[in-house]
């Protein structure tokens, strides 16, 4: 195959070297014929010579236009050939026309040329309309606009030709029709050409060669017919004119952007400045027309035609505006809705849901139902965002399926999505929130995954408010009661509260009561104090011996945090662990007890006392944390711990959502740490875990090891999670012993580690501290 060969075709069935000879070919010819035409009125005028030369570009100009259908096939080949033969037939006029002359010396007129190219009108018309009507809709203002632009040349082919022609009543009938015809035809040409100017997508190089083909034809129409009636026409320029127009058509159809009808989503009813000034100019020619006649033959103003075109105008103005009108209210709804709802799930957004609300306080009592997803921010985690997002998604069909009628659903933002249930009892808010947990609690699909979450609903009305559709004995003019706005605020804040206390309570439906607040502010206090704590020195640490059975022998130790309130006493890390956790504080806490319990750690080792190990426990907060392996390694470069010296603790319930907080614990084993899985048997009993985590330590939880000496079922589930335990290679550690009974029937039954009161309670220096006791391996 020889270089350049077309065997590959590609999408447009030429080869790119042919592309590109396409392109110089339209240009070429452009630039060619343009020249041509522009020196033709050099050519003595009326001469054998000039007609030989106009004919020739014309004709030429009829033939690269077919050429150019045939080469580039557009899609709308119909309208092309449409228009091409209305092209066809204008030439043919033209040839008619000066073999007319030459023959007969004089040309007749009407004549045989006239008729072609009247009939060439419709043609061109027909085709300029097809092939600058689109893909689009139907846009109606371009329609009007297309309408004024050609009523405004209508309006002067009016006063200069049609009107004295139907004065003029010495011309022969059909000469008088034919000399109407035109000005009636170039009105029909100027309103084709005009739409394909107004529609926003007609913007591609074919179109506009065509466009301005057009506006060249029409240019010298009006010149040629008001000059022809004057008998002052000697062609000239405007010959050459009429031969761009041909050529730019030709070019048009040589051009490739002409085999696609223009597709776009541009909005075509937008009115630009250029669009603006061309409607205002057509819109004055009326009173322009209506003064120049004053002006010149006050006794024989046009009235009729003047009048008529002025009322036309005035009509399709109005109905622009109109349209305006209609335009920018659909815009406003559509910007309205935009505005109340949520861009993801669809639902009311918080603006609109505080909008319903402040009008449902003012005409009833409404509940509100406020909803946070428990695990979403794992799925966000583990699975991304678009996941998460489809989620959100689901939740928002679930919940809209669920609620009766008259009842608004909303995305307050992130995962919290609230309802308002005007009109609607106590007990039926209590069971549609436990419906929409029960929805919610459902697998849903997403991402290719079974996704589980959950939800905590908080309950709250307008119980004690003012409203102002009145209270029976309440003057709406008392200034100690709030308003109906402000009412909309403390109804969402009541619900809110419940909402967490709910979340506390591990995910279930609370209703708003006065002692919630209470709790709330308690913790607002305490979170305050704990802040506090962590600069003033009242936050210490303890540490209890995890020891090797049977003989007790130190083999590990727990760091545990105690908090010592000056006026309060010793405080329970019951109490503030979950605050810190709530508030945040838990990731500064956190790393406060991780230097400090390393920095010990290493102290002992320097004493020659240290056990192998130290436990530290980590939350679920903590290991969602972004960069939280980074901090551990910061901190233990730091103290200058050994990674394999310390364990991590960590909680069933805070691994097995996956996401961040399993990430956080491969990488804390790539780094050398050891990992402990806390309480187990108390959270989710995933026994998959232990084989998707990298856990070196099981801890059984006290719940299982406290009724050990019991005989019958009570031992059998310490007895299995020792087996699966040796079984997977894991040290298992029971937790809670207080008892020696316990301990040697822990033992009997294989544990060989154990932590509890009864090996040493929980103390600022253990025992095996003061007494320098030797360690071993753990």
């Amino acid at each position: 195959m020889q270089p350049g060969s077309s065997s590959d075709t590609g999408g447009l069935g030429r080869s790119p070297i042919v592309r590109n000879v396409r392109v110089q070919l339209w240009s070429g010819w452009l630039v060619v014929a343009t020249i041509a035409a522009l020196c033709f009125p050099l050519v003595p005028d009326d001469s054998v010579p000039a007609k030989i030369y106009v004919n020739t570009v014309g004709v030429s100009s009829v033939l690269m236009l077919f050429f150019g259908i045939l080469r580039n096939r557009p899609e709308h080949r119909g309208a092309w050939l449409l228009f091409g033969s209305g092209v066809a037939i204008f030439v043919s006029g033209d040839v008619t026309y000066d073999v007319t002359e030459l023959r007969l010396g004089e040309y007749p007129y009407p004549y045989w040329a006239d008729a072609l190219y009247l009939c060439a009108y419709p043609m061109l018309f027909a085709g300029l309309s097809r092939l600058g009507r689109g893909s689009g809709d139907r846009d109606r203002g371009g329609l009007i606009d297309a309408a004024v632009i050609s009523t405004g040349i209508g309006l002067i082919y009016w006063v200069f030709v049609v009107g004295p022609t139907l004065e003029d009543a010495g011309s022969p009938v059909l000469e008088r029709l034919v000399t109407i015809g035109y000005p009636l035809s170039d009105v029909l040409l100027t309103a084709a050409t005009a739409r394909m100017l107004t529609r926003a997508e007609n913007r591609t190089p074919s179109l506009r060669l065509l466009a301005v083909g057009a506006m060249l034809m029409l240019t010298c129409d009006l010149i040629y017919t008001t000059m022809s009636s004057s008998a002052e026409y000697t062609g000239g320029f405007v010959d050459s004119g009429f031969l761009m127009a041909y050529i730019c058509w030709a070019a048009a159809a040589l051009h490739p952007s002409m085999r696609q009808r223009p597709r776009s989503g541009v909005e075509a009813n937008r009115v630009g400045g250029r669009r603006l000034a061309i409607l205002a100019t057509c819109s004055l020619l009326a009173p322009g027309l209506l003064v120049m006649q004053g002006v010149q033959d006050p006794a024989n103003i046009a009235w009729a035609g003047i009048g008529a075109g002025a009322v036309t105008l005035f009509l399709l103005v109005l109905a622009r505006t109109w349209g305006f009108v209609k335009q920018v209210q659909a815009q406003a709804g559509q910007l309205e809705d935009l505005a109340m709802h949520d861009e993801l799930t669809g639902l009311s957004n918080r603006r609109r849901f505080e909008r319903r609300l402040t009008a449902a306080l003012a005409e009833g009592s409404p509940h509100v139902l406020l909803l946070d997803l428990n695990g979403f921010k794992a799925v966000n985690d583990r699975f991304g965002h678009a996941v998460g997002d489809e989620l959100l998604v689901v939740v928002a069909q679930r919940l809209s399926a669920e609620l009766p009628a008259g009842a608004l659903a909303a995305r307050m933002g992130g995962d919290e999505f609230a309802v308002l249930l005007p009109g609607i009892t106590a007990e039926a808010a209590e069971d549609l929130a436990g419906h929409l947990r029960a929805a919610i609690h459902r697998p849903v699909r997403a991402g290719g995954q079974d996704l589980l979450v959950g939800a905590s609903v908080g309950i709250a009305d307008d119980t004690g408010l003012f409203r102002l559709s009145g209270k029976p004995g309440r003057n709406p003019r008392d200034h100690d009661l709030p308003s109906v706005g402000h009412a909309a605020v403390e109804v969402l804040r009541r619900a809110d509260v419940a909402m967490y206390a709910a979340k506390a309570d591990g995910g279930r439906h609370r209703r708003y009561a006065a002692v919630l607040d209470d709790q709330a502010g308690e913790e607002a206090r305490l979170g305050a104090e704990l802040r506090a704590a962590m600069d003033s020195g009242e936050l210490f640490m303890v540490y209890q011996p995890i020891v090797e059975l049977p003989h007790g022998r130190v083999e590990a130790v727990e760091s545990l945090i105690r908090w010592q309130h000056p006026d309060r006493g010793l405080i329970s890390p019951c109490d503030f662990i979950p605050v810190a956790e709530r508030t945040g504080l838990i990731v500064e806490l956190g790393e406060w007890i991780l230097r400090t319990a390393c920095a010990q750690h290493v102290a002992w080792r320097r004493s020659g006392i240290a056990p192998r190990r130290m436990g530290v426990n980590v939350s679920a907060r903590q290991l969602a944390e972004p960069g939280f392996a980074g901090m551990v390694a910061a901190v233990l470069a730091e103290t200058r711990m050994v990674p394999g010296d310390l364990i991590v603790e960590v909680t069933e319930t805070a691994v097995f959502g996956g996401g961040a907080a399993v990430r956080a614990v491969h990488e804390l084993t790539e780094f050398g740490v050891e990992i402990a899985l806390d309480d187990f048997g108390t959270g989710h009993s995933s026994l998959g875990l232990l084989q998707t985590l990298p856990v070196r330590v099981l801890k059984v939880d006290k719940s299982f090891v406290e009724n050990v000496t019991l005989a019958g079922r009570h031992a059998v589930i310490a007895t299995s999670l020792i087996q699966v335990a040796n079984g997977l290679g894991l040290v298992a550690v029971a937790e809670g012993v207080e008892t020696a009974e316990q301990a040697e029937e822990l033992y009997r039954i294989g544990y060989r580690r154990a932590q509890g009161y009864h090996f040493g309670h929980p103390a600022r220096v253990p025992e095996f501290a003061r007494n320098e006791a030797s360690t071993s391996k753990f």
